[in-house]
């Protein structure tokens, strides 16, 4: 996150702490949230651009496979042929040496006879001229074709070491991700499927806590026991440094009418978020420069019954953990 991406969190977490907030600043608060689900997009775009580059890598190389194998057959093709004409020019180079030979013995002969012979001799020196032009010819075409396949063996076998590279990277995030997913379970195991799930899904971990873990109705002050679940997260993140962590407020959708700093939902939402994000920095070592506290209001809900136990689940804080691309990003530049 950059220096400025920081001092707007920090001018956004000062300002709801104030009781009172002028209009014009509740409206800059906003404008930032909005930059920061900007963010977000960008970073799942970027997500999904990773993955059809890694599709059409994919294709690229076996397309080139195909036009390898074709390479492959056409010059085995062009050598059969090759071996076959070899066999006519020494045919036709035989009969030229028997006919030269028959035409020093009948030398003596009669005129008739040596002229017809001559003839013969010099229609067979012709083909014989004509095989090895067509010799010649086949010899180029099979050294242009095999200097093709080369160039294209070389090339299919770069795309190849990319394509291994990028799935080796690939890999390893994912190893990454179920080795972080599975520290975060242990860490929490006495809260999950008790307000709290944890999923791993799109290259990161998901950790979901409901409401009723972490707050009261209306409330953003965390409870004893949502700051026992968030205290072992945080000693998670402070033990996994190449994290990248967002913090997300959701809420239902029945109105909120607040006073003082809670106006509304939105505001409900990054207060919760900021709250946690405290409370993370607060007990770990975790650089608070990995943190993102956003706040998503009623906006992204999990459930679209609308019932009582639908807008239960969408009462939440989700802790997003995002292993750093940067080593994926830049072999995907300098290639």
């Amino acid at each position: 996150m950059t220096l400025k991406k920081q001092s707007i969190i920090a001018i956004l977490c000062a300002g709801v702490l104030f009781s009172c907030v002028p209009a014009r600043k509740y409206e800059e608060l906003k404008s930032k949230q909005t930059a920061c689900f900007e963010e977000n997009n960008t970073l799942k775009s970027q997500n999904q651009e990773l993955e059809e580059k890694n599709k059409e890598l994919f294709a690229s190389t076996e397309k080139m496979r195909k036009e390898k194998e074709g390479m492959e057959h056409e010059i085995k093709v062009l050598e059969k042929s090759l071996d076959q004409m070899t066999k006519n020019y020494d045919n036709v180079n035989a009969t030229y040496q028997l006919l030269l030979d028959k035409n020093n013995e009948l030398l003596a002969g009669n005129k008739s006879a040596t002229e017809q012979l001559m003839k013969q001799l010099q229609k067979t020196q012709e083909e014989l001229q004509a095989q090895e032009d067509a010799l010649r010819a086949l010899e180029g075409t099979l050294q242009k074709k095999e200097t093709t396949l080369n160039k294209l063996t070389e090339e299919l076998q770069a795309r190849e070491k990319r394509v291994n590279e990028l799935e080796s990277l690939i890999s390893r995030q994912d190893s990454m991700v179920n080795a972080l997913k599975n520290k975060v379970k242990e860490a929490l195991l006495g809260f999950e499927n008790n307000g709290l799930t944890i999923e791993q899904k799109n290259g990161k971990v998901y950790v979901s806590l409901d409401e009723s873990l972490l707050f009261a109705s209306g409330s953003y002050s965390v409870g004893e026991r949502g700051i026992d679940a968030l205290k072992k997260l945080a000693k998670v993140l402070e033990q996994n440094q190449e994290i990248n962590v967002l913090v997300e407020g959701h809420t239902d959708n029945v109105p909120l009418k607040g006073s003082g700093d809670i106006k509304d939902n939105w505001d409900l939402s990054v207060k919760r978020a900021t709250s946690v994000v405290k409370i993370i920095t607060e007990n770990s070592k975790t650089n608070p420069k990995r943190l993102t506290a956003a706040g998503r209001g009623e906006y992204f809900p999990l459930d679209l019954t609308n019932t009582p136990e639908g807008r239960k689940k969408n009462r939440r804080i989700e802790v997003i953990l995002t292993p750093k691309l940067d080593e994926l990003f830049e072999l995907l530049e300098t290639n």
